[in-house]
Parts: structure tokens; C-alpha cells; sequence
């Protein structure tokens, strides 16, 4: 008998630990659930910080300047497509002599990176091509 009035408080106990647990798992997904809807606004806001190019170019036979590089998104949430590519050609002395546009049709998913290659005909006297995302789509 005198079990039973620590037996009726213990089963309280766990079954308001219990519960109180569920409230913390579910406030806790909801905090999560925030989280991610303020990331992806930020990633859809501006999703040229988060692409990052690399490029490596060289002349070929017929006089192009052949440009091989790689588009990676480190963004967490968002996939972006159609990607806009500034390419501006140097001369030695550092002198821009052109910029043109590029764009990747391709979908590159959070993560995740793409290689690309294009040819051009630069102008005369490029030493190099330096390249910048100009804009994206989000998905």
C-alpha cells in the first residue's frame, strides 16, 4: 500500500516528461523549419554569393581563345540555372580590351558544380580572361 502513492507520482512524472519532450522536438522543428525559410530567401535574394567560378584558358590553332572553367553553388537550398557569365579579356599591361556575356544552361543544384567550356575569337593582344557571375535563376 504504501507503494502505490509513489507509483501514481512516478507514472505523473513520466508522463509529463514525456509530453514535455514532444513540445521540445516539435518547437525545435519548427525553429529548424525558420531557419531554413530565412536561408532560402537569402540564397533566392542574391545567388551570385553563392556561385563561385574557376576558369583556366588557353589559344587554340584557329586563333580562339578557348576557356575551360567550373561553376560550383554553395548554397544549401536553392538550385540555380541559367547562369549569366561576364567575360572581360586583359591585355599584358593589365588594359581591359572587351567584355562579353556567356550563359550556362545547365541547373546546378545546392552542392553540387558544373564544368564549361566556350571558344571565342578575343580581341588582339588578350593575355587573359578573367570571369564573373553576373546573375542566376532560382528554382
Amino acid at each position: 500500500m504504501k507503494n502505490i502513492p509513489f507509483l501514481l507520482v512516478m507514472t505523473i512524472f513520466l508522463f509529463s516528461a514525456c509530453n514535455s519532450k514532444e513540445k521540445k522536438n516539435i518547437a525545435d522543428k519548427e525553429d529548424y523549419k525558420k531557419a531554413q525559410d530565412i536561408l532560402e530567401v537569402k540564397e533566392k535574394k542574391n545567388p551570385t554569393a553563392f556561385l563561385r567560378v574557376s576558369s583556366k584558358n588557353k589559344h587554340n590553332l584557329f586563333g580562339q581563345t578557348v576557356i575551360k572553367g567550373n561553376l560550383a553553388n554553395t548554397a544549401k537550398i536553392c538550385a540555380f540555372y541559367d547562369i549569366v557569365l561576364q567575360l572581360s579579356f586583359f591585355s599584358k599591361t593589365g588594359s581591359l580590351l572587351e567584355k562579353d556575356s556567356e550563359t550556362i544552361y545547365e541547373t546546378i543544384e545546392p552542392g553540387k558544380s558544373t564544368n564549361f567550356k566556350t571558344k571565342y575569337f578575343a580581341p588582339k593582344g588578350t593575355d587573359s580572361v578573367s570571369i564573373l557571375v553576373m546573375s542566376a535563376k532560382t528554382k
